[in-house]
């Protein structure tokens, strides 16, 4: 298994929908998402089972994060 459990800050909206907004690493770093791209159900193909993936551009960089069952990580 390769993700990476993380802490992350995120908007629910009025409609239902939830933005993540900010990514906090384990070491304490902290990484503003600049905007989300794509939400979709999907699988995490290197860690394994199926949840919502959310398609990030981070620091200008675009990246995968996923949430199942309220708990966030990224795969490594």
């Amino acid at each position: 298994m390769s993700k990476v459990n993380l802490d992350i800050l995120v908007e629910h909206k009025a409609d239902g929908k939830v933005l993540p907004k900010m990514i906090l690493w384990p070491d304490g770093r902290k990484f503003e998402i600049d905007r989300v791209l794509d939400v979709r159900k999907a699988p995490a193909l290197k860690a394994g089972g199926i949840g919502t993936r959310y398609l990030c551009r981070i620091c200008g960089q675009e990246r995968a994060i996923f949430e199942v069952r309220g708990l966030w990580f990224v795969e490594v």
